[in-house]
């Protein structure tokens, strides 16, 4: 729903507005747990002697805790047959299918870049045909997200994968890097078209289906919104945010450390394993060297290098996990909590401009007894789609981060199993060369004894 929405109509949230606090005397409510919270006593007793992350409890403390407390802090284990059948977290029939695939590198006299296909299934009525391929690239993708944001300023936009990589670090047009932003985009194009609000946007629309994207209106938007923010940031300042988006605040600050922490020490490890490879590589074709100059232990010796090899490849197997599918889902949700930071910013401003609308007009009728103008209406009820459309997101928004998780740290359980069960195999077949080695050098001896 836009800012401007009157009273009257439903919002995305799960809250009628009539049942929503006054913006006002919402500060004086006691702070309340925020959405998905079941805490029980023994859990009370050892948030008390720890800090810990929480879905939009405020923090006590800062301070960030062990990769160990924040998995048990996640929730993995709520609903599970829920998750598995809504895996994006949405209750409401999908009727529209969009995938991003397909990748092609484009060479021309003045640009080089990618393209990716993104094809579009749906029954809806707004589209003219039930299937739609085109080809976008990264800056068709940014311009939909800008749209989006500058259309539903009460929603939460999915983050795009970052545009710019340090040159020299990360080759933009190599197979892995293409391959990642691909799986970013194709993530962030099905939940934009998953949401219950954001589907149903035009720019969409015209992003799934239109040959040819006319972009001009959204070269100046970013300066467009960042004076508007200017002007409604200098006119007003905020009397205190509602408790229960005060906890929002407190636990994005909370997460993005823990997940700063996290990606730091899965940056280091990742640092780690390619030193570890590079040198049991090396260990290994000693092996092989070796066993070239040993007849009788050239057996053994190639069973050591062969068991080394595989040993390597189960390590790489591992690194490319991390690299590809693990540290990205940790960066998507730290510009996650930017956005929806800045969606919290936003509300922000929508009811400082409430608050200092409704004193001006206190005061004027305190002068000369004139009644309450309809601007001051119109805020209230900005500020109350902007409550409702921010919750319903936020508790969207935890769905989907459960889900994500339980994805990705059973996958990387499943990849550190498969790893150390590949280099099991790998020496226990070795023990069975030696073994059958010993035997044939006791009945060689025996013969010729």
């Amino acid at each position: 729903m836009s800012v401007g929405a009157p009273r009257g109509l439903a919002s995305s949230g799960q809250k009628l507005i009539t049942e929503m606090l006054h913006p006002l005397s919402a500060a004086e409510e006691p702070p309340s747990p925020g959405p998905d919270v079941t805490v029980s006593a023994e859990e009370k007793e050892k948030v008390k002697q720890e800090p810990g992350l929480t879905n939009g409890v405020p923090e006590e403390a800062s301070s960030p805790a062990s990769a160990s407390v924040l998995v048990n802090r996640l929730q993995l284990d709520e609903d599970p047959e829920a998750d598995a059948q809504d895996p994006y977290g949405s209750a409401e029939p999908c009727d529209l299918f969009v995938t991003v695939d397909d990748p092609k590198k484009h060479v021309s006299t003045m640009e080089t870049y990618i393209t990716y296909r993104v094809s579009t299934k749906t029954s809806r009525i707004e589209f003219d045909l039930p299937d739609y391929s085109v080809r976008r690239r990264y800056q068709d993708f940014d311009w939909l997200r800008i749209k989006l944001e500058d259309s539903q300023p009460t929603h939460l936009i999915p983050p795009l994968p970052e545009k710019f990589v340090m040159k020299g670090v990360v080759d933009r047009f190599s197979e892995e890097f293409v391959e990642t932003r691909m799986k970013a985009l194709d993530k962030f194009l099905k939940r934009v078209a998953d949401h219950p609000v954001l589907s149903f946007n035009p720019h969409l629309n015209a992003f799934l289906t239109a040959k040819d994207l006319n972009k001009r209106q959204g070269l100046a938007l970013l300066t467009k919104v960042g004076e508007s923010v200017k002007h409604v940031a200098g006119g007003y300042k905020l009397r205190a945010r509602p408790a229960e988006f005060c906890a929002m605040g407190e636990y994005l600050d909370t997460f993005s450390q823990k997940l700063g922490t996290i990606d730091r020490i899965a940056q280091r490890i990742l640092r780690e394993q390619s030193e570890y490879l590079t040198e049991l590589r090396e260990y290994g074709a000693v092996y092989s060297s070796w066993a070239g100059s040993e007849e009788q232990l050239q057996r053994p010796l190639e069973g050591v290098a062969g068991c080394v090899t595989t040993s390597c490849g189960a390590l790489e197997d591992l690194s490319d996990n991390m690299s590809q599918d693990f540290l990205p889902v940790l960066r998507e949700y730290v510009l996650y909590i930017e956005s929806m930071k800045n969606v919290l910013r936003k509300r922000d401003q929508v009811q400082a401009e409430y608050e200092g609308r409704l004193e001006a007009a206190v005061l004027r009728k305190q002068e000369d007894r004139t009644p309450i103008p309809v601007e001051v209406e119109k805020c209230q009820d900005k500020v109350e789609c902007f409550n409702a459309d921010l919750k319903a997101d936020w508790e969207r928004w935890q769905r989907n981060k459960r889900q994500d998780f339980k994805q990705l740290l059973t996958g990387m359980a499943d990849k550190n199993i498969n790893y150390y069960e590949k280099c099991q195999a790998a020496w226990e077949s070795l023990i069975t060369l030696l073994q059958e080695k010993q035997t044939e050098d006791k009945t060689s001896e025996t013969e010729l004894n």
